[in-house]
Parts: C-alpha cells; sequence; structure tokens
C-alpha cells in the first residue's frame, strides 16, 4: 500500500469519528438538537469569503481616500499596496515556520527568532566575509540552517515529546537565548552591512514608483510557498508530514516515520526563517544588528490572526497584516499616537477578529467529546 493510499486512510478515519455520535459515560447519546450546539470543523468557503470580504472593505476605505486626493492619492496606494503585500510575504514566512512546527509537534517554537538571527549573519558571512556570489551564498545558508533546526529538534527537543507542553516551550525560549548569544559572540563587529544583489532600483509602471526589492521578496516568497505546498502534496516526505500531523500515532502505525517528520518541520522552520531574515535585512537598507530576530514577534499576530493549524491561514494573515501595517504608516499621521504606531496595528487587526473567531480565520475549531 502507497503512502498517499495510507494517508486518505487516516483522513478517512478521522471523517469518521468526526462524524460519529458523541457519547456520554452511561452509553447513552445525546439528541440530534444537542449535537447540532456543538463546536464543528470551520468551512474553508466561507471562511475565505470573510476575508475577502475583510480584505476588500479596507480596500475600499483606503480607495476612497487616495481618490480623494487625485491621481496622485492612487498612485501612493497602489505604491503602499505593493510594499504592504512585500512585507506581508516576509511575515508569511515566518507564521509558515512557526505553524509547521505547531502542526508537527503541538510545541509553539518560540526559538524562530533566534534562527532569523542567526541565519541573516550567516548570509552576511557567505556572502560579503567570503565573496560567495549572491545566490550561492543564500543556499549555502539556508541548507546549514535546516541542518540545525534539523539538529535541534533531534538532540534536544525530541526530548520534549512526552513532557508537558509549557515546558517544551519555555526549552525553546532557552534555544531562542543560546542562539542569540551565540551569534552576538561570533559576529560581533558594528557597522555590518548585507547588501543585496538588486540594490535599491526603483521603475515607474502607470507612474508608480515601485522598488525592485518588493519585486523579489514577493517573487522569493511565491516560489519558495509554491515549492513547499507541491512538496506537502506530492512528495513522500511530504505526505509522511501531513500523515503526522494528522495524527502521530495513527501515522506511526500506518508506517511513516514520525521522528523524520519532526525533524523536517524545524528544518523547514529554520530554513524559511532565513530567507525571511534576509529580506527583511535589505528592505531596512542592509545594516546588520541584532535586533532583525525580534521581527518574529511581530510575526506572531499574523500567525494566530490566520489560524495555528493552518499552513494557507499562515500565507493569508500574513499579507494581512503586512498590508495593514504599510497603510497605516502611509495614511496615520497622528501626532498623539506616538511614533511607529504601525509596529502596533498587527495586534490590533488580530484582537477584533480572534473575538470574533477564536481559532483564527483559516483555523479548525475543536471538537470536545464527552
Amino acid at each position: 500500500m502507497s503512502l498517499r493510499q495510507r494517508l486518505a486512510i487516516i483522513g478517512s478515519q478521522f471523517k469518521k469519528n468526526a462524524d460519529q455520535p458523541v457519547e456520554l459515560s452511561s452509553s447513552r447519546q445525546l439528541s440530534s438538537e444537542q449535537q447540532k450546539s456543538l463546536p464543528q470543523k470551520s468551512l474553508p468557503q466561507t471562511t475565505v469569503t470573510y476575508a475577502v470580504w475583510i480584505l476588500g472593505a479596507l480596500a475600499a476605505v483606503l480607495l476612497v481616500v487616495s481618490l480623494a486626493d487625485g491621481g496622485d492619492g492612487r498612485e501612493k496606494f497602489l505604491q503602499l499596496l505593493v510594499g504592504g503585500i512585500a512585507l506581508g510575504s516576509i511575515y508569511a514566512l515566518l507564521s509558515f515556520g512557526f505553524v509547521i512546527v505547531y502542526k508537527a509537534t503541538g510545541v509553539f517554537n518560540l526559538a524562530q527568532g533566534g534562527f532569523v538571527l542567526l541565519g541573516t549573519y550567516l548570509a552576511y558571512q557567505f556572502y560579503v566575509d567570503w565573496g560567495w556570489i549572491f545566490g550561492l551564498a543564500l543556499a549555502a545558508t539556508v541548507i546549514v540552517m535546516a541542518a540545525v533546526g534539523a539538529g535541534i529538534e533531534r538532540v534536544v527537543m525530541r526530548k520534549m515529546l512526552t513532557k508537558p507542553t509549557f515546558t517544551a516551550i519555555m526549552v525553546t525560549l532557552a534555544i531562542l537565548i543560546v542562539l542569540e548569544q551565540i551569534t552576538r559572540s561570533i559576529w560581533n563587529s558594528p557597522g555590518l552591512v548585507l547588501a543585496a544583489p538588486w540594490g535599491t532600483g526603483r521603475i515607474q509602471p502607470g507612474g508608480v514608483t515601485i522598488r525592485y526589492l518588493d519585486f523579489w521578496t514577493v517573487g522569493f516568497t511565491f516560489v519558495l510557498l509554491g515549492a513547499f505546498f507541491l512538496f506537502f502534496r506530492y512528495s513522500r516526505l511530504g505526505l509522511g508530514m501531513r500523515a503526522t500531523a494528522f495524527d502521530r500515532e495513527v501515522a506511526s502505525a500506518q508506517g511513516v516515520r514520525v521522528g523524520l517528520s519532526f525533524a523536517l518541520s524545524w528544518a523547514i522552520a529554520a530554513a524559511v526563517a532565513t530567507v525571511a531574515g534576509v529580506l527583511l535585512t535589505s528592505r531596512s537598507g542592509g545594516a546588520l544588528t541584532p535586533a532583525v530576530g525580534y521581527v518574529a514577534l511581530r510575526a506572531f499576530p499574523a500567525m494566530i490572526l490566520g489560524g495555528l493549524d493552518s499552513t494557507g491561514g499562515a500565507v493569508a494573515g500574513g499579507v494581512i497584516i503586512g498590508v495593514a501595517e504599510v497603510m497605516v504608516q502611509g495614511y496615520v499621521d497622528v501626532d498623539w499616537l506616538g511614533e511607529s504606531f504601525e509596529t502596533v496595528v498587527p495586534y490590533l487587526v488580530m484582537l477584533p477578529i480572534l473575538l470574533w473567531r477564536p481559532h483564527g480565520l483559516f483555523g479548525t475549531k475543536a471538537v470536545e467529546r464527552v
């Protein structure tokens, strides 16, 4: 039996269990009215409709404001929209890494910021210090960081599988601190610069100024995430990771190498964090600072907004948060809000949506059984 058939069996078992009536300890079944009141899985079509309405309403409001300023307002709106999608692509990469680890292991990976920091400085080492071409330097950095992520999972996190979830999360926090200290110890010279090869050029299609960096950022993200989604859908290892995300015991019984799936999830998280760090550094002018790792904190709202168990939701949440942040930065200029108010916007967007849908836009409602 092929792995794809085994995955189908696992999925059918979950669907069958989800459709069965809930049984009480006294073997008495709930009435049909009581069963209807239980939480059910969210409908993807409905969720997509909600997300489209949210984005559409935001775009409509900002577009009206832009048109009120004439042609310059329209160009400003489009320019900010492209910049927001580019920033959202970076958040999408980070959110994707968070969700991959969470789905596979059930652990909220606080070490993601450490992967961003270490990966960015490693890219500097390959590209600037050692003089490798950018593409080769980035590929080498991604491979090294994937190995680091898999090694951390095998040596440290594998032992946390039987421990309480809170303990495992605290261990990821310790890993974050260790990675930060290692990075600061090795690259302790100030003024390091990681300049991207595409430079600071701009184009003006239709009078709208768009940076080359934004095109490269969106392009990198599209290709990378597209490759991962194809990997999860068609490759044997990807199918094994999906089976493990469903249920590790059932997947193991079907012959899936669960341990390998855990290691791959951490490797992927470290790899996408590296690319996100390099793109973010290029976006900020190329200056390297230890603060680059804190961008992972700004990706938290994107991950929670999209849903902790949804990779597609992580990408959508990242784009929504990125667009909202850049739009506020471009349009909101109120002194009493203070400087850098746009950094608070992701959390302001997250709060009302979580009050409305606590599991996120694309997350799955938990079905509790009595």
